[in-house]
């Protein structure tokens, strides 16, 4: 027996495969920066010795291989995640690109936390620029996909949708 669609399933299929990104607005699941490190990596076999920059005056930490290890089963996902901004691209009307760091001062007053602990954010609206010390919730799509900033090597990237404000619970 063959059923025909009705006019309602058919703009909803249409919709959720034509336009993924606004079909997943709202849809993000929640994950923690311990879900970007792939099953069975121990965090505490990530992080290595370092060495003094003499010329930059910083610490440069070296991490081991588990380091650069992405949770690929993540790649492409709808997410919300929390954090820390450390600006890149800041303007009157606030930040559009940054680094999420899972603590405060991270990349700053502390050595950079390991690839697969950072996160590059693009947003088409900027964050207000007064806003930088509050935690936020970061909803997007993440890519598991390295790339090399000034400060650090960093494992994902996430383009936004939406930012707000972390709330303790």
């Amino acid at each position: 027996m063959t059923t025909t669609p009705n006019r309602r399933a058919f703009m909803a299929l249409a919709a959720a495969t034509l336009l993924p990104g606004r079909a997943m607005a709202g849809s993000f699941r929640e994950i923690t920066w311990e879900d970007l490190i792939p099953e069975g990596v121990p965090y505490g076999e990530i992080i290595g010795p370092g060495q003094i920059d003499a010329v930059n005056d910083t610490w440069v930490p070296q991490f081991d291989t588990n380091a650069s290890k992405v949770n690929t089963a993540l790649d492409g996902k709808g997410v919300k995640l929390p954090g820390y901004i450390i600006p890149f691209d800041v303007s009157a009307d606030g930040v559009t690109t940054f680094m999420l760091v899972p603590y405060v001062g991270a990349c700053i007053h502390t050595p950079p936390p390991p690839p697969n602990q950072l996160v590059f954010v693009t947003t088409q609206t900027p964050w207000p620029s007064e806003s930088l010390w509050d935690p936020v919730w970061v909803s997007g799509r993440l890519s598991a996909k390295a790339m090399s900033t000034q400060i650090a090597e960093v494992g994902y990237q996430i383009a936004v949708e939406k930012i707000e404000v972390y709330e303790w619970k």
